[in-house]
């Protein structure tokens, strides 16, 4: 019947004096026929192998990749928290060109797991504490399984209306967690880089007309660089980006900022947007959100919370008090994949008014289906730059709907204790000096041993840092300060508990002890 069907479809813009069936053989068809003065010939070849797999084989796939995982997942405590070398080795081994042959899956499995894997950090693990931890609860991999076989699309509403509804949820969810009201809408993302994208588009789609070019961004210097870049894939020069300075807890100087937006009116130019920190990759600074609200407010400008670490503290009393001034905002990044521990890949943009979202990026074709009217039905597709997209809403919608929102909540709570545990034990080390107090569960401190210049610092505290993670045990990163190089330690995995970070304070002290 397909053949057929095909036959049908190549020949009917065409006028056919004749066709014959010739031959049909183990589904192999040609067809004969005479088109006005041309003859042709069309042959239809069977694919194959299928590609499908039946039960059976699908069982027997996913029990083969089950009794790789579970080793592993169990031995995240005993694995390395980073690999040291081989990286580029290992890389250029797996070069390959395509294959024209399949390999066993067993074999396959054997390249990924035992090969493959062998060189990465060890994010999953209990010992990463660097920069912004993603957990992976491994719900999440039970609903991607889910996702990835039923293969739904939920971009535009009509097409599963009950599954959209879900990520719906997801998306409400959120809202309520950082203080959005009715009206508030949103879409989840592949991470905070793409939220913060949209979020800029939004604002110059409601605050500049179409010539934009006067717009002017304000944002800090602690800000992470995915703001200066979505700025410049919107369309701004870089030189409109204003990057305010910070204090000493590395918060934006709220009266540098009311500089800089005078300065810029009297030149002629548009402030527009202001970007917020609710928890900075450098050091976990939160912005004063509810200052930076009455700037937004009186100026009349969009105020934009890049919450993609901080965010999620919002659902314990401690976070709350530090972000408050956030439900006034105008737009937040969050990612799950941090804050509620999910795997990478997953972002959410929430947007106070959400009409505003839909302006910024609700576009229409022929060939799409009527968008929903109705403010509970969402067409994601009319929100967020994407069509084709994954069924995100469901990576996040199981691990909660199956174990609550207070697990999530008590967790975080946890590493809030941690941080400030692990501040207190560095207090107690010799020369050990707390650069970045923790305002969430991000600290920094280094050695500040007399006698050294600025340079000799640096090169002794890189060194400290290698030193630290040598035995594996953990990996923590560093950073640049006012030109001084700084470490940093991050607790935001839902596997690190006090076992781990007494293990990473005993190395940090022997470090500091031979170093």
């Amino acid at each position: 019947m397909l053949a057929h069907a095909l036959v049908e479809w190549w020949l009917s813009p065409r006028s056919v004096d004749w066709i014959i069936f010739v031959l049909a053989h183990e589904q192999a068809c040609r067809y004969e026929g005479m088109s006005g003065n041309r003859r042709f010939e069309l042959n239809i070849e069977p694919a194959g192998k299928s590609l499908e797999l039946t039960g059976e084989e699908l069982r027997a796939a996913i029990d083969a990749a089950m009794a790789r995982i579970v080793p592993h997942i169990d031995s995240l405590n005993e694995q390395p928290a980073a690999y040291s070398d081989g990286g580029q080795e290992l890389a250029r081994s797996l070069v390959e060109n395509i294959p024209e042959r399949g390999t066993p899956l067993n074999a396959v499995l054997d390249l990924l797991f035992d090969k493959a894997l062998s060189k990465s950090f060890n994010t999953a693990g209990p010992g990463y504490l660097a920069y912004i931890p993603g957990g992976g609860v491994p719900h999440t991999a039970v609903a991607e399984l889910i996702s990835s076989a039923i293969n739904r699309y939920v971009g535009v509403w009509v097409a599963a209306p009950g599954l959209a509804q879900l990520e719906a949820n997801v998306v409400r969810w959120f809202c309520g967690i950082v203080g959005y009201d009715r009206g508030s809408a949103g879409v989840l993302t592949s991470g905070g880089s793409l939220a913060n994208f949209s979020a800029i588009v939004a604002a110059r789609r409601n605050k500049l007309p179409d010539d934009f070019l006067s717009g002017t961004i304000y944002t800090s210097d602690q800000a992470h660089h995915s703001v200066s870049k979505a700025a410049v894939l919107a369309g701004f020069p870089t030189d409109r980006v204003r990057s305010i300075p910070s204090d000493e807890c590395f918060k934006v100087r709220v009266d540098a900022l009311r500089s800089a937006i005078d300065t810029d009116r009297d030149a002629g130019l548009v402030p527009f947007l202001i970007v917020a920190n609710a928890g900075t990759t450098n050091t976990g600074a939160v912005d004063d959100l509810e200052a930076l609200a009455d700037v937004a407010n009186e100026a009349e400008m969009w105020m934009h919370v890049d919450a993609a670490y901080g965010g999620f503290f919002m659902l314990t009393e401690r976070g709350r008090l530090v972000m408050r001034g956030i439900a006034r905002s105008d737009s937040v990044t969050l990612d799950p994949h941090k804050g509620l521990f999910l795997p990478y890949g997953t972002g959410s943009l929430l947007v106070r008014d959400g009409s505003a979202l839909e302006r910024a990026h609700s576009v229409f074709a022929d060939y799409m289906p009527p968008m929903q009217e109705e403010e509970s039905f969402v067409d994601f597709c009319q929100l967020s730059p994407e069509l084709s997209r994954s069924f995100r809403g469901l990576r996040a919608w199981l691990p909660i709907k199956v174990n609550g929102i207070e697990p999530f909540r008590r967790n975080l709570d946890e590493k809030l204790d941690l941080a400030r545990w692990a501040t207190e034990q560095l207090r107690q080390i010799d020369d050990i000096e707390i650069v970045a107090e923790p305002q969430l569960s991000l600290l920094a401190f280094r050695l500040n041993r007399p006698g050294l210049d600025q340079a000799e610092l640096n090169r002794l505290n890189r060194e400290f840092l290698d030193r630290i993670n040598v035995p594996g045990r953990v990996y923590i990163t560093g950073t640049t300060l006012e030109g001084l190089f700084t470490l940093r330690i991050c607790v935001l995995s839902f596997r690190t508990h006090l076992d781990r970070m007494e293990m990473a304070l005993e190395d940090i002290r022997e470090a500091a002890r031979v170093v």
